[in-house]
């Protein structure tokens, strides 16, 4: 998948802020001013996505694609992140989003999920 599919689909996701850290050189994604998504690059300037995810879920990922690795600059029980270059298909990466911005959304406040919701 590439930077502007995410982009894209991350933008679509009701509530979401698009911002972007210059320190980390990421492009962030939140909603409810809580991170779901990141875009930026990893040690060795690989192009990865980094989501929020159940931690079992987290480990289960990890085990099963080679292309999925602990959260790059995250908590690495909570977060994975994924290399652009690897062989993740688009469709599980739009349900990674999905769940990213589930677990996120579903933290916040209920007075702030309705908010949101009347966007």
């Amino acid at each position: 998948m590439d930077k502007s599919t995410i982009e894209t689909i991350c933008s679509n996701l009701t509530g979401t802020v698009k911002d972007y850290k210059t320190e980390w050189e990421a492009d962030l994604f939140s909603v409810g001013n809580k991170i779901y998504a990141m875009i930026g690059e990893d040690s060795e300037g690989n192009s990865i996505l980094t989501l929020k995810c159940d931690p079992n879920r987290s480990e289960e990922l990890r085990e099963n694609f080679d292309g999925i690795t602990p959260g790059y600059y995250m908590n690495k029980k909570h977060w994975n992140s994924i290399s652009f270059d690897s062989n993740i298909s688009n469709e599980l990466v739009e349900k990674l989003i999905g769940h990213s911005y589930s677990l996120v959304f579903q933290s916040l406040p209920k007075k702030i999920q309705r908010e949101i919701n009347q966007i």
